[in-house]
């Protein structure tokens, strides 16, 4: 089984871009973490579920045996050269197309085109919702005028070839959206309330009203384009109590037909999975949380799978800044689902062939049929 899926190229349908210069260690660990910085002294990233999952996977790809230790595999990387050591990875992680979220650069990072080229696949954008509302904001459209302009701005987005939208509520507002579609004069006095607290703190616009976010879901929803929604895992500026899925069931039932694409999903899987299950337009995957479990991620993978039908689950690697991200999402993911479905042909749940199917479904095939990638 798991030849059969070391030997399909998967469609990663949430990703981001990668570094495009050398970095050292100290920035080389903080990208293995969702934290702010790589812990205090004497903590390191090396000695985690994904810092052990790097040095047993990573520098064979690089020449050096497996386990190397990390002075020795960083200095091999600082050897080749971001872009060799850019374009091994994304090789190796045998991708055929990507749907780059490109809302989130807080530095340079490679855009689609060039993740395409690294890669030998085709690349896609995924727009972030509420980056256009901010930029809006602070080009000083008024309240007033605000959800036409928005409206228009994504619609030129769109119009130019995005495979999705993305809403990150769950960083800001937290996932428990109302299902209504917000009226224009609730738009506009949360527009207004946006830029009067740009005023007061001299800050950039930041959208993190629970009207806003609805707006925006509502815009990619009228486009008909899948909508991905951050759920669970992230930054440690995300409020994890507020990122279960199931406080969003009202807007993902509104939404339907349109797919809503839940991402990440950890540790709230298993409410993805019944959600995935209950309503007709959800789908799931296990992004980021895959390789920062490491050896543990095949438990993840299985327990996502329990409840969600394995025609709406998708794969991600949710890979950013560090190129090897995309290679380890994409191993450990094969890994793990060819040991959920030979398990199952080995205790009779299912046939050799059934379990190629369904292979094909989640590497690949749900992810063309659902953005229309065919």
């Amino acid at each position: 089984m798991l030849e059969y899926l070391e030997s399909l190229r998967l469609v990663d349908h949430h990703c981001h871009g990668v570094l495009g210069e050398d970095v050292g260690r100290t920035a080389f660990e903080e990208a293995l973490t969702e934290a702010e910085t790589a812990g205090p002294p004497g903590v390191s990233m090396f000695d985690t579920q994904v810092g052990f999952a790097l040095r047993r996977w990573c520098p064979p790809v690089l020449g050096l045996d497996a386990h190397a230790e990390p002075g020795e595999y960083l200095a091999r990387r600082a050897e080749l050269g971001a872009a060799e050591v850019n374009r091994r990875f994304l090789s190796a992680a045998g991708l055929d197309a990507l749907c780059v979220d490109t809302g989130y650069t807080p530095e340079a990072i490679l855009g689609p085109p060039a993740l395409g080229r690294l890669a030998g696949a085709e690349a896609h954008e995924i727009v972030r919702l509420e980056p256009v509302a901010e930029r809006a904001a602070a080009d000083g459209v008024e309240a007033g005028r605000f959800a036409g302009e928005v409206r228009s701005r994504l619609h030129a987005a769109f119009a130019a070839g995005a495979a999705g939208a993305k809403s990150i509520a769950a960083y800001r507002a937290g996932l428990e959206l109302s299902g209504a579609r917000p009226a224009e004069g609730e738009v506009a006095a949360a527009a207004g309330r946006l830029m009067l607290a740009a005023e007061r703190t001299g800050g950039p616009p930041r959208v993190c009203d629970e009207v806003l976010h609805r707006f925006l879901v509502w815009c990619a929803v009228d486009a008909g384009l899948p909508v991905q929604f951050h759920v669970g895992y992230g930054d440690a500026d995300a409020d994890l109590r507020r990122g279960d899925p199931l406080l969003l069931i009202e807007l993902l039932r509104a939404m339907d037909p349109v797919p809503a694409m839940l991402l990440h999903n950890y540790p709230f899987h298993r409410h993805a999975g019944y959600l995935a299950q209950v309503l007709p337009n959800v789908y799931v995957d296990a992004g980021l949380a895959t390789h920062n479990l490491g050896h543990r991620s095949p438990a993840l993978i299985a327990e996502l799978l329990e409840l969600a039908p394995f025609g709406k689950v998708l794969y991600s690697s949710d890979a950013f800044g560090l190129a090897e991200l995309y290679h380890l999402g994409a191993l450990l993911f094969r890994r793990g689902l060819a040991g959920f479905l030979a398990g199952g042909v080995e205790d009779g749940a299912w046939t050799a062939r059934d379990a190629e199917r369904v292979a094909g479904l989640v590497a690949s095939g749900n992810a063309r049929r659902v953005y229309g990638l065919e």
